[in-house]
């Protein structure tokens, strides 16, 4: 994984061809990139960054932003229950609790 200008990458080996091949991975846009090294697949990254969001520009529209902060979930209505009733006995929002569930369970990790 790479990360730049907020953007992630994620790249993968083509051993057939002998090139790596990427992706950003947050945004609906596609935007990939490849090299054959290590250092060109990076430079490659930030070079189609930095190419969406000159062409944003040039168009006059907002590139994606990786993470607006919003996250939808459909839950079965029995979790979301026991959800709700934990965030209630600790005296926070559902989107509190879940925060604070989130941030412990990616901290382990």
């Amino acid at each position: 994984m790479m990360e730049y200008k907020g953007y992630i990458g994620k790249v993968e080996i083509d051993d057939e061809a002998g090139i790596l091949h990427g992706e950003v991975i947050n945004i609906r846009d596609v935007i990939t990139f490849e090299g054959t090294s290590v250092d060109e697949i990076h430079q490659a990254f930030r070079e189609s960054v930095d190419d969406y969001l000159d062409f944003c520009a040039q168009r006059g529209e907002s590139p994606e932003k990786p993470f607006s902060g919003k996250f939808v979930v459909r839950l079965p209505a029995d979790l979301h229950r026991k959800a709700y009733i934990q965030a209630k006995l600790a005296d926070k929002s559902l989107n509190g609790w879940v925060t604070d569930v989130l941030q412990t369970v990616l901290q382990e990790r």
